[in-house]
């Protein structure tokens, strides 16, 4: 099989107190949302469907919200782990198309800044990643945020793109700490050197 589809799918509620991260974005808004980690509805949707396209289960799966480790956690994190499992298993990016489903902020404004942003953290061209944006009328879902996420992946069959997607993921020092220690847990792969944890453990809230 040499191309997979992925879908993704994610809902937090709006929460005062907390900043509000969508697409790896801080953006200006009155309210967060509410999450165990910082609640970034759009790239948790995204990583389930880079998940979800080559069978390697679901954020929860790798990052359960039962972990303190993960209490507040960038959320690019998850989507870093996403990456190495596309990798592992031969696959690269063809494209993503999204949507986000809220009431406020407006993400018309800044779609081009978001999918940028998206794109860098994917490692793929601008025009390879989509955002749309759809208010919930009539739902009654205005206090929250959802997103949906659909992902084509190709199999690589060029070694290099293989090496260039790994050369982004080990700029991410932190990030690739993280994701080795996960590899050692599911795929059995020998950790290089110890892990310390990237966030202070706390109580689950």
């Amino acid at each position: 099989m040499d191309s997979r589809i992925g879908f993704g799918w994610d809902s937090h509620a709006f929460k005062p107190g907390v900043p509000l991260r969508i697409g790896g974005m801080t953006l200006e808004h009155t309210e967060g949302l509410a999450g165990h980690s910082d609640g970034d509805v759009l790239l948790h949707a995204i990583t389930d469907a880079l998940l979800g396209a080559v069978a390697a289960g679901d954020i929860g799966s790798f990052f359960p919200p039962g972990d303190p480790r993960w209490k507040d956690a960038d959320s690019a994190i998850f989507l870093n782990l996403a990456l190495e499992e596309i990798q592992h298993a031969g696959f690269g990016i063809v494209n993503v198309d999204t949507t986000l489903v809220l009431a406020a902020p407006k993400i018309s404004p800044i779609a081009g800044e978001m999918r940028a942003r998206v794109a860098e953290l994917l490692n793929v061209e601008m025009d390879q990643v989509s955002i749309k944006a759809k208010t919930p009328e009539g739902l009654g879902l205005d206090h929250v945020a959802q997103a949906h996420a659909v992902v084509l992946l190709e199999r690589v069959r060029d070694p290099e793109d293989l090496k260039s997607m790994s050369a982004v993921i080990q700029s991410q020092r932190e990030l690739e700490d993280v994701v080795e220690d996960l590899l050692t847990q599911v795929h059995g792969v020998p950790k290089r050197r110890e892990i310390v944890p990237a966030f202070d453990i706390e109580d689950i809230t």
